[in-house]
């Protein structure tokens, strides 16, 4: 027996290595190759998006942006430039979907506090009524880290703008109130170049959804992923 595998060794070698490259080829052919979108105006549900740049195909990005925080200090697009971070649309006084929303965002926070590529945003739909002292007070209520987490307030119409057109995240109200705002429960990714890369349910942390739609904990997963692919 000895004899046989000295023999035909360099066979048995070639076997050995030509399987474990095939078995390889295998893998990495067969493995999906992980991929977000980048989402434009047109890609989205048009209650989502204002009007006028609905037909918007290609090259979208956030706009521009001047708001407030929960300090009193002013935040711009400067504050999350090379980020990745999570956006939403919220009011203090909401006693239906903010309160999981915001218990979810904590959550993330807890996750990515140590993460210096990830910041999170939170705007008040009701700049008039969460005033600074009102978000300082919520912020501390729900555990907020001031660096990583930043709740806004504002001019009401800045807001709207930024929501519809730059975010694709948030409802008109009623239609005679042209910066009347009806924010859903969506938790908006975007990386560090300013694109839209995911929509998420932000009253869901691991339960299962609907087909399309992603929970939180798929939205850390993408964020992890988004950190070493952000390209």
């Amino acid at each position: 027996m000895i004899m046989i595998l000295k023999k035909y060794k360099y066979l048995f070698s070639f076997f050995v290595i030509f399987s474990i490259v095939t078995i390889t080829a295998f893998y990495f052919v067969l493995k999906p190759n992980k991929k977000l979108p980048i989402y434009n105006p047109s890609d989205v549900n048009t209650e989502l998006v204002d009007s006028t740049i609905q037909y918007v195909a290609n090259n979208h990005r956030i706009a521009d942006f001047k708001f407030t925080n929960q300090n009193g200090k002013t935040i711009t697009q400067k504050d999350y430039e090379g980020k990745i971070y999570v956006a939403d649309f919220f009011f203090t006084s909401c006693k239906t979907i903010c309160p999981k929303m915001t218990n979810n965002m904590a959550w993330l926070q807890e996750q990515l506090k140590n993460n210096n590529k990830v910041l999170l945003l939170s705007h008040s739909v009701t700049p008039d009524i969460d005033t600074v002292e009102v978000l300082k007070n919520y912020a501390n209520a729900k555990g907020v880290i001031d660096t990583k987490w930043n709740l806004v307030t504002g001019d009401k119409k800045d807001i709207y703008y930024i929501a519809r057109k730059s975010y694709l995240a948030v409802k008109t109200g009623k239609p005679e109130e042209l910066y009347d705002m009806v924010h859903t429960e969506n938790f908006v990714l975007v990386d560090s170049k300013r694109r839209v890369r995911g929509f998420y349910d932000g009253t869901n942390l691991d339960e299962p959804t609907e087909k399309g739609v992603k929970n939180v904990k798929q939205l850390l997963e993408d964020i992890l992923w988004l950190c070493e692919n952000d390209n």
